[in-house]
């Protein structure tokens, strides 16, 4: 049995930002170099609970959730700009109030774009990334984007109600089992937690809200290269190859902005953590020693 005094402690804070009360997870020693963790879509920071304490024997992690998700605050979407920029803001914000300067990214789904625009505000501060299923690449947007592509370029009414249906339960499973092999692997607690959240009352806007801003980050793209080709930061790639919405179209092209990326396609989909954490950890575990040191 492993000894007690040797599981880490994760503690579960929150911080006010920009008046908007910010739920975090942080764990690991406090000089420690830093790991920040960015969640994607429908899920929060619940998505690293098993990752966390294997990084935090060696690694001071901080897992936040963006505002209308997880515990963090969710305002009325009338009176709060859900978007990917603020959303950067707001993570920007809590480590100035963490007093962190310095950290690598695990970027997935949506903190992809998250933690790129935090790049491009302090490329100082990034010392590695481990990219998970996370575009930054025009390639990976294929046919699942054809409906959130279509309001991006007509935002009506009818083109927002289209796309109720990635809110629905049905569609909050599929993407923890679609490309399972054995979706016994996977803890159907997941998408029963995420339906909760995303069932509160005014949060169906605040993703339809979402879904037509992530179109903002498009155009980004070549900015997110070029902090990539720029600074180089040590990069290590494990994408499941088998996702429908981030397919390993979009991992690919990370190669050509950073030739010295270590790529790994596992034999999984979307949310590869729940299905392959015992291959993933061990390699970003060597990756972070080997790349920003340890405790």
């Amino acid at each position: 049995m492993t000894d007690p005094a040797n599981i880490p402690i994760i503690h579960y804070r929150t911080a006010k930002v920009e008046g908007v009360r910010v739920f975090y997870r942080e764990a690991g020693p406090a000089d420690a170099p830093i790991v920040l963790l960015l969640h994607g879509f429908p899920t929060s920071s619940h998505m690293f609970r098993n990752l966390i304490p294997l990084l935090a024997e060696r690694y001071h992690v901080i897992a936040p959730d963006y505002p209308g998700f997880g515990g963090s605050d969710a305002p009325d979407y009338r009176e709060f700009a859900y978007t990917f920029a603020h959303y950067a803001d707001i993570v920007d914000g809590l480590l100035t109030e963490l007093r962190a300067d310095r950290y690598a990214m695990y970027v997935m789904d949506y903190g992809a774009p998250v933690g790129y625009r935090l790049a491009l505000k302090h490329p100082e501060r990034v010392s590695a990334l481990v990219v998970q299923n996370g575009n930054a690449h025009e390639e990976g947007l294929k046919a699942f984007w054809d409906p959130i592509k279509a309001y991006w370029r007509e935002d009506t009414p009818e083109r927002r109600e289209a796309l109720a249906f990635l809110v629905a339960p049905e569609t909050t499973k599929f993407q923890y089992v679609d490309g399972v092999a054995d979706v016994s692997r996977i803890d159907p607690d997941n998408w029963l937690h995420d339906q909760v959240l995303l069932d509160r009352p005014g949060n169906r806007d605040i993703q339809l809200d979402l879904f037509r801003d992530y179109g903002t980050n498009v155009p980004l793209y070549p900015r997110f290269q070029a902090f990539f080709r720029e600074h180089k930061p040590p990069t290590l790639i494990v994408w499941g190859r088998n996702d429908t919405i981030f397919p390993p179209d979009g991992a690919h092209p990370y190669l050509r902005d950073l030739p010295d990326a270590e790529l790994h396609l596992l034999d999984t989909g979307h949310f590869a953590l729940e299905d392959k954490l015992d291959v993933m950890a061990p390699m970003i575990g060597d990756f972070l020693d080997r790349s920003i040191g340890s405790r």
